[in-house]
């Protein structure tokens, strides 16, 4: 149990290493925050795969804090904070809770990604709606704002999953 416990503690670390690393490799920035990114997804899923959702929830949390210290910052406000880094990452360990398949990989990232896309359109209405161009809903604004992003972001790092999802089928075994 206690060799496990280490093992976990130490994958969830280089996955949120590896991750950040990753989230310094931009293939574009928007205006207001948000980026297109290297892949930098596939680490948290990978460990949430392996280690399950909760497990995965924790390492997301862990990732958008450090995340939110290290990187770019559109904003400080605290719903900002919360919305788009700490939940909107955290989110990301649910494909965790799909199970062990191809189809249950794309799933549950297709899952985990629309979610953390709510979690930043609701930070787009609620603290950036002065953005929104004038008589346009804040709400609509952010859902085009953020998906412009988030889509090929989220493209990529499911390409890149499925691309060496045979690797992590022989190599990456739940429950370890």
């Amino acid at each position: 149990m206690g060799q496990s416990k280490t093992r976990m503690l130490a994958e969830a670390g280089v996955a949120i290493a590896i991750a950040q690393v990753l989230s310094f490799i931009t293939i574009f920035h928007m205006p207001q925050g948000g980026s297109i990114k290297a892949a930098s997804l596939v680490p948290l899923m990978l460990f949430a795969y392996r280690w399950g959702g909760t497990r995965g929830i924790l390492a997301g949390v862990v990732y958008g804090i450090l995340h939110f210290l290290l990187g770019f910052k559109s904003s400080i406000h605290y719903l900002s904070i919360i919305l788009d880094y700490i939940l909107a990452y955290g989110v990301i360990g649910i494909c965790g809770y799909f199970k062990d398949s191809l189809s249950g990989l794309i799933g549950g990232s297709i899952v985990a990604i629309g979610l953390r896309w709510c979690a930043s359109v609701t930070s787009g209405a609620l603290v950036f709606a002065s953005y929104a161009p004038q008589g346009q809903n804040p709400w609509i604004y952010s859902m085009i704002y953020n998906a412009s992003y988030m889509i090929p972001d989220g493209i990529i790092n499911i390409v890149v999953l499925v691309l060496i999802y045979q690797a992590v089928k022989r190599g990456l075994k739940r429950g370890v």
